[in-house]
């Protein structure tokens, strides 16, 4: 049994699919706040855009010689090399058609997120013979990251529930939950390069852990959670309702899980259990609104 769920549960970490499924969840969140009914148009254009922004980006940063890497998703993302390849052409081919069917508003913003995504990691610019992406640029790459990821997961579905007439959130709540999106995103974000502080020490790049150092950054991480959950109370003016107690409880779960977060701990922890909380969100709303 073990011999069979192994390469299934690595495909689905390593070809980018369980983070596809974080990006679906994230937005179903979104439709549950806002009392709207799930869009399956926003839900496969996440499913299919994170897959192709993710693969793409891995795909520029082969290393020489991969199958030396020290990370297990890198050894096993290039030994699957043509079958990545074809996945990354068919998931971003698949946005074609599914960019037509949203509206004018959700189109500016997919092409405002498509500009980043791909700038963050193709090499567009350069300072004497030194060629960089937006990722290399001092404290851009978990803002970046987690401005994508709030926009998406966010702005995205509410923009389209409002084109279709079926949600009516004030501004004064989008800006609340697009804040508290990002700072959850943020400090999910923060584990992953703490776990890579050596690395980005050595290449000069300068992200949170490197600029506040491994104590400081889980401190930070800690901070976000915090004002995540104040503005989870404020949000709709709900107070302690049972999407609050839900949310709530899955911040407290994160905040455990990236105190937890060592730089030993192995890449499965990484990105199932910390990537995992995305979709456990969505989960813990279903079963409060059920059982509540």
């Amino acid at each position: 049994m073990k011999k069979l769920f192994k390469p299934v549960f690595d495909f689905l970490l390593f070809s980018n699919v369980f983070m596809a499924l974080c990006a679906v969840a994230q937005a179903m969140v979104t439709f549950h706040l806002i009392g709207c009914r799930p869009l399956y148009t926003v839900l496969a254009l996440l499913f299919t855009s994170t897959i192709g922004i993710y693969n793409f980006s891995i795909l520029l940063s082969k290393p020489k010689e991969p199958h030396k890497s020290a990370y297990i998703r890198v050894r096993w993302f290039f030994s699957h090399y043509r079958l990545m390849v074809t996945f990354t052409i068919v998931s971003i081919l698949s946005l074609v058609p599914l960019f037509f069917l949203v509206s004018t508003e959700a189109k500016l913003l997919l092409i405002f997120l498509a500009i980043i995504s791909f700038a963050y990691s193709l090499p567009l610019f350069s300072l004497g013979d030194q060629k960089f992406g937006l990722r290399n640029i001092p404290g851009l790459k978990q803002f970046l990251i987690t401005l994508v990821w709030t926009l998406s997961s966010v702005l995205l579905p509410i923009l389209e529930a409002q084109n279709m007439h079926l949600t009516n959130i004030s501004m004064r709540d989008t800006t609340i939950l697009l804040a508290k999106r990002f700072l959850l995103i943020g400090a999910l974000t923060v584990p992953f390069d703490i776990r890579d502080l050596f690395e980005d020490r050595q290449s000069g790049l300068k992200t949170i852990p490197v600029i506040l150092g491994e104590k400081r950054a889980y401190l930070f991480c800690q901070a976000l959670l915090a004002g995540y959950i104040v503005l989870l109370f404020l949000f709709k003016n709900n107070g302690f309702n049972n999407d609050f107690w839900a949310l709530t409880l899955t911040a407290i779960l994160a905040g455990w899980l990236i105190f937890k977060s060592e730089w030993k701990k192995d890449e499965y922890y990484y990105f199932f259990y910390l990537d995992g909380v995305l979709i456990l969100q969505y989960i813990m709303l279903v079963l409060f609104a059920k059982f509540a």
